[in-house]
């Protein structure tokens, strides 16, 4: 988790971490409210008690947008198997990727 953290590219730390049932525990939910001020939010899973409410869970049902975009990019070639070397260029093409599925759904 650290690694994801200190990987990230925004000037400050999230409010909140938005994960699936994959991150439903309660020492990943303490240490990152105590190191690091990050509210998690994950669906309970099936075999515990019910650790949040219906109100924090509404983010996690939109979260599907963000990964649909992926699934989308995924139609691109060039951005799977990443022909482009330099990162100017990829940026490009994933600028037109978004531009292009954009156009489409508007």
């Amino acid at each position: 988790m650290e690694e994801v953290l200190a990987g990230s590219f925004l000037d400050e730390l999230p409010a909140r971490l938005i994960g699936d049932k994959a991150y439903d525990s309660d020492p990943l939910d303490q240490k990152l409210k105590q190191e690091y001020d990050i509210e998690l939010i994950a669906p309970n899973r099936e075999n515990r008690k019910q650790t949040q409410d219906g109100r924090k869970l509404r983010r996690y049902k939109r979260r599907w947008r963000v990964e649909r975009l992926f699934a989308w990019m995924h139609w691109f070639r060039r951005l799977v198997v990443r022909y482009e070397y330099h990162i100017e260029n990829f940026l490009g093409m994933v600028h037109l990727a978004c531009f292009k599925l954009l156009f489409k759904h508007l």
